[in-house]
């Protein structure tokens, strides 16, 4: 059984990933504070992230 922990991160875009919870997130990337399993983080990831597009292309296409 794989008892390994992650974060959820997300970067200036509004993107998401996920992280192993035992190191920093890389460069770029914010910790969201949500931490479990990787399949809690990835349910997490699929009820928040509901527009994949970038920020910038959101806000540039809203004027």
């Amino acid at each position: 059984m794989d008892n390994s922990v992650f974060m959820v991160v997300m970067n200036h875009e509004e993107q998401y990933s996920i992280w192993a919870d035992d190191s920093p997130p890389p460069a770029g990337w914010t910790a969201l504070g949500v931490k479990g399993s990787k399949q809690d983080c990835l349910d997490y990831i699929r009820t928040h992230w509901v527009d994949m597009t970038p920020a910038s292309l959101r806000q540039a296409l809203a004027g």
